[in-house]
């Protein structure tokens, strides 16, 4: 250095790293024989090991987070604790899985009961799933602080109830909301004054009582009509039960499942602008049309977003009107044209958030939670019994709402596995963080 140079301090540099040992401890019992009773008596383990096999809380509670988390094949997994010197079979590795966690379970029910209580609305969508190679459907309930994960065989309208209700029995109600359901559903005229001589207003039935009822009907019913009628009182039950928190405002895709649960629906600009861009013209003139629209179509999005931050009773009939005006708009290309007067039927699920400006404007946040669904078929293309698939959605659930609740995942999984138990519950942070303003995207 030159000699008039001046100490000036340090200057500090964190280089991160990570060693990943073995820990292997073992433990001498004592063992006693008595003569008298002809028994053995050994000395006991640790609680923290006692009855949990050879293998410590280190390697129990990687087994989830790599599964449901890093998303590694039971070889892979098996693989990475080889090179470290664990020696573990994959029988073992599956067994744990599938058997060795069952406490987790009551961890999603009690996340999802938090979840579902901790905002006016809860946003769900679904993917694809393989059990045993059949096809079955992933369903993402959410929000800001939760992602639940359900796999199904069945995404209808009575199984997405069935998931609002976190599976508890099904109820049907048969009131003035199932007659009005049954209205909008078009039954036959014929079919509802056989129904109402049937069923017993304002009485609440069980699955069994309610299908044998039906089956008495003296009209056969067709599947789809049956259908209906069971939808419609089971929408009426669930709007009526205090068991479980209500959803008074979903934000779904528009898929025809969603529809009709909840009080209020509403749907996602993002997802209804796809259908803009999915428009392939061929001459330049409608494209051009298009791009235009395009571009009024996001500009009137951000307006939505500035109305969010400062929401205003006037700046909420000003947009009304621009809606109207742009979505009643004629530019002469056909399928544009039907494309907007489509987005313009959906005028009241769109503008919801003008009356609730807590409403994000977009689902991303489920869709981007049934990417994590995606990527587990991805490397495990299905599970192969009730419960791997049961174990996978609560492991995926608790995952993912970690993650919301800014909780480190491994830390969380350990401390449950260990029995110590000093972090508070995620059902309990979802119910404390839920307090505070939370600004949605």
């Amino acid at each position: 250095m030159p000699e008039d140079a001046q100490r000036k301090g340090y200057s500090d540099l964190v280089i991160q790293d990570i060693k990943i040992v073995t820990d292997n401890v073992k433990y001498r019992r004592e063992i006693y024989y008595s003569p008298s009773t002809g028994k053995t008596y050994l000395g006991k383990l640790p609680a923290d090991v006692a009855g949990k096999g050879e293998y410590g809380v280190g390697v129990r509670s990687l087994i989830p987070l790599l599964k449901s988390e890093c998303h590694l094949s039971e070889s892979c997994i098996l693989g990475f604790f080889q090179n470290f010197g664990i020696e573990v079979s994959s029988a073992y590795i599956s067994n744990q899985w599938t058997k060795g966690y069952d406490d987790f379970h009551q961890e999603k029910f009690a996340i999802f009961e938090a979840g579902l209580s901790s905002t006016t609305y809860q946003q769900i969508d679904d993917t694809s799933a393989r059990v045993k190679g059949q096809n079955h459907y992933t369903q993402i309930v959410c929000n800001p602080f939760y992602s639940a994960y359900f796999t199904t065989e069945r995404k209808d309208r009575l199984t997405v109830l069935d998931v609002f209700r976190n599976f508890a029995p099904r109820q049907f109600l048969y009131n003035s909301e199932a007659m009005s359901l049954l209205d909008n559903f078009r039954v036959a005229k014929k079919i509802r004054r056989a129904v109402d001589d049937q069923l017993e207003t304002d009485k609440t039935y069980d699955e069994n009582a309610f299908n044998s009822l039906l089956n008495d009907i003296k009209f056969k019913l067709g599947s789809q009509q049956r259908t209906r009628i069971m939808e419609a009182c089971a929408i009426a039950a669930y709007r009526e039960q205090e068991e479980k928190s209500l959803i008074k405002i979903l934000m779904c895709d528009d898929a025809p499942q969603f529809k009709l649960l909840t009080e209020e629906l509403t749907l996602c600009w993002i997802h209804d602008g796809r259908h803009y861009k999915k428009l392939n013209p061929v001459v330049l003139q409608h494209k051009t049309l298009r791009d235009d629209f395009l571009t009024q179509y996001w500009l009137y999005y951000q307006a939505l977003k500035d109305y969010k931050e400062a929401p205003a009773p006037n700046k909420a009939i000003e947009l009304e009107q621009q809606f109207d005006a742009l979505f009643s708009s004629q530019t002469g290309y056909q399928q544009l044209d039907e494309r907007i007067a489509k987005t313009y039927a959906k005028r009241k699920e769109l503008l919801l958030v003008l009356k609730y400006p807590e409403l994000p404007l977009h689902n991303n946040a489920s869709e981007l939670s049934a990417r994590v669904q995606a990527r587990a078929r991805d490397v495990s293309l299905h599970t192969m019994s009730e419960s791997g698939t049961k174990i996978k959605d609560t492991f995926m659930t608790i995952s993912q709402t970690a993650k919301k609740l800014k909780v480190r995942t491994y830390d969380y999984i350990r401390d449950r596995v260990s029995g110590e138990f000093k972090l508070p519950s995620l059902a309990q942070l979802i119910e404390e963080k839920s307090q505070g303003n939370f600004v949605t995207p």
